[in-house]
């Protein structure tokens, strides 16, 4: 398969951009610690935010983490393969567990508002054996999405440009490494939203590209049209009468349940998730997963409906990247049915906006990867295990070292797949089966106070057994052996995926039923960090948002700022403690909204679209594809506009201060 653009292309986007964001975040950290009362020199700030984002840069935080590669590429992967199905159950699947997450975002907040992650948690509740066991879980969650974000994203960098593969795993980590270094979570979540911007600028260019301008297809009953042509050529096998224009898909039904399972693990275990929520206030944490996970369904139900379908449309075209051939499955697999897609509808261009796009979305939550490793390595190994009464320059020093070590050996991980033969759709068929059987212990961790540490080790060591033995049997008796090709098809994900999540839950449920742990009473957990030392609402009020330097003190003027820098090391930011009476009422809400809204994403509007067998008219798609559109506008207003809205007395302060700042410096010049 020939490239489209050049090997440079490749190297000016995965060097040229990194770098560039590296000194955007640079600026950023300058107009922070200059200007704000956040002083990077604390772990505080470094690692949670100060606890202080607001709702509207959470959701877009959210969207960012969420958008892996895989997203992208596997969304539009099962689009290619399945129809309309496909992106749907790919965007239900995975958006129920950023719902529900809403539920253990106000739980942390209210069982253990001084933590940094939740494996303190696990450790104060229930011991070292219990905590090594879940950093094992956390350890291979980590590795496991992040060498798959290096891997599709070097895929496809590979197949736009001939770049080689090799050099895109091991280039990619560092510029992101470099900025996260510079900003820590704050200015991580500020290069998130900038790079949640430029994501929904080209998927909405597809979507207009495809729908209206396009030569090629140009409307919605074209595509119909050609969706139907596709279908007697090449007929989708479970599909009713062949077609990509239904949602009865026997096979895009076992990939939502296997989305389901697996990116329950990939969120209950994966300390990014957990770090949104530390980083704001419960009712904050609650908005902003309701809005993340509504905003982020519109990435695959409408950039993968159109790239996906495009793809199956225009495989016949001369423009088509396997022209006169279909994709073959090693392709399919490796995720290349959205740059087909890209360089047919729109040739360079396409492709350009395709990588550009992708290495948004591999970087961005790649960072999320990184700080969130890191904080786990320093709290809970470091600060745990090494040295308990390290200092605040200690764990600012270790979180630096270790995100260039989990670079590292996330590069490694990456290069290790590439280089034994496994590709994209292999880890993400895998991943649920080896860390869901610890999400039920997990979610219980932080809500149920009767559950033991015996349970929930039990529980989580069962469901992995379960979930690998489930594995290795469906492979070897549907396909006679154990291969990578056999353990990574759809049936062996399946019976691995739901083995793992529904053993480890019921194990640590009856265990607990069994011997309960009535003498617990969150007492610990929330005395954990000393969050004794948080400050009530109302002496909050009187903690001042800015902190301006003296910018007629020519101390702060002179070269070195040496005078700045102390200042602002010395800058402490307390937390808030919501009231218990706001707590029960965020947790009431966040509830009935993420246990609602996954009931209708789930089952009462796809089952009975799939029992019925309906093939959709001319015009139920158009319906189908202005929804996706409408939806996809709604998100890049909640994950682009609102942030600004919500932040914009900040901004405008920070804004007056730089314009005094440089009248001072040009007077006192």
């Amino acid at each position: 398969m020939s490239t489209i653009l050049p090997q440079s292309a490749g190297y000016g986007v995965v060097l040229g951009v990194g770098f560039f964001f590296t000194g955007v975040m640079a600026l950023i950290s300058f107009i922070q610690n200059r200007y704000t009362r956040f002083s990077l020199k604390s772990t505080e700030e470094f690692n949670t935010a100060s606890r202080s984002v607001k709702p509207g840069l959470i959701a877009a935080a959210i969207v960012s983490a969420w958008t892996w590669a895989a997203t992208l590429l596997q969304s539009t992967t099962v689009g290619y393969e399945w129809g309309i199905a496909g992106p749907f159950w790919y965007a239900a699947g995975a958006t129920n567990q950023i719902l529900l997450f809403a539920m253990l975002a106000v739980k942390v907040k209210q069982n253990a508002p001084g933590c940094h992650t939740y494996l303190e948690v696990v450790n104060v509740r229930y011991g070292k054996l219990a905590h090594i066991v879940f950093l094992c879980f956390a350890f291979v969650t980590n590795i496991l999405v992040a060498s798959q974000l290096l891997l599709g994203g070097s895929a496809v960098v590979n197949a736009l440009t001939g770049m080689n593969v090799y050099a895109a795993v091991i280039l990619t980590p560092l510029g992101v490494a470099i900025y996260v270094i510079l900003g820590g979570l704050r200015a991580t979540f500020l290069c998130d939203y900038s790079h949640t911007l430029i994501l929904w600028i080209c998927a909405l260019f597809f979507a207009f590209k495809v729908y209206t301008t396009s030569p090629k297809i140009g409307s919605p009953s074209e595509m119909w049209n050609l969706l139907n042509e596709a279908a007697k050529a090449r007929p989708v096998a479970g599909n009713k009468d062949g077609s990509y224009l239904t949602m009865k898909s026997n096979f895009a039904l076992i990939f939502g349940v296997v989305q389901i399972c697996g990116g329950s693990g990939t969120v209950f275990l994966d300390q990014g998730y957990w770090q949104r929520a530390i980083a704001s206030q419960a009712s904050g944490a609650v908005k902003g997963y309701l809005l993340g996970g509504l905003a982020w369904f519109a990435i695959p139900f409408g950039f993968a409906t159109t790239m996906g379908l495009a793809s199956v449309a225009l495989t016949n075209d001369p423009s088509f990247l396997t022209y006169p051939n279909p994709l073959s499955p090693a392709q399919v697999s490796s995720g290349l049915a959205a740059p087909a897609a890209a360089v047919a509808i729109a040739g360079k261009g396409g492709a350009v906006a395709l990588l550009i796009s992708l290495f948004m979305a591999c970087t961005s939550c790649l960072s999320a990867e990184l700080i969130a490793t890191s904080s786990v390595l320093t709290f809970d190994v470091y600060k745990t295990y090494w040295r308990p009464k390290a200092t605040q320059h200690d764990l600012i020093t270790v979180s630096h070292v270790m995100i260039c070590v989990f670079a590292v050996v996330t590069a490694a991980f990456a290069c290790l797949w590439q280089g034994i033969g496994i590709d994209l759709g292999w880890l993400f068929y895998t991943l649920g089966l080896m860390i869901g059987g610890a999400v039920v212990p997990i979610a219980f961790t932080i809500i149920w106070r009767k559950q033991t540490a015996f349970a929930a080790v039990t529980g989580a060591l069962s469901g992995l057994c379960a979930g690998l033995f489930s594995w290795l049997l469906v492979a070897k008796l549907e396909y006679h052996e154990v291969t990578i090709a056999s353990t990574g098809t759809l049936y062996s994900a399946l019976a691995g995926n739901m083995g793992a999540v529904i053993v480890g839950g019921v194990v640590t449920t009856v265990l607990t039923l069994i011997k309960p742990d009535n003498d617990f009473n969150w007492e610990s957990t929330r005395a954990l960090n000393n969050a004794d030392h948080f400050i009530p609402d109302a002496v909050a009020n009187a903690v001042p948002l800015p902190k301006v330097a003296a910018l007629d003190d020519k101390e702060k003027l002179s070269s070195d700022g040496e005078a700045e820098e102390n200042s602002q090391s010395t800058a402490q930011v307390l937390p808030v403690v919501e009231s218990p009476y706001d707590l029960v009422k965020a947790f009431r809400f966040a509830t009935l909204s993420s246990v609602g809204l996954t009931l209708i994403l789930v089952l009462l509007f796809p089952i009975p679209m799939f029992a019925s067998g309906y093939v959709f008219s001319a015009k139920f798609f158009t319906g189908w594809v202005v929804v996706s559109i409408i939806w996809a506008f709604s998100s890049a207003f909640i994950t682009c506009l609102l942030p600004l809205w919500e932040s914009k007395d900040a901004l405008m302060f920070i804004g007056r201060q730089i314009v005094s700042d440089l009248k001072r410096r040009k007077d006192v010049a």
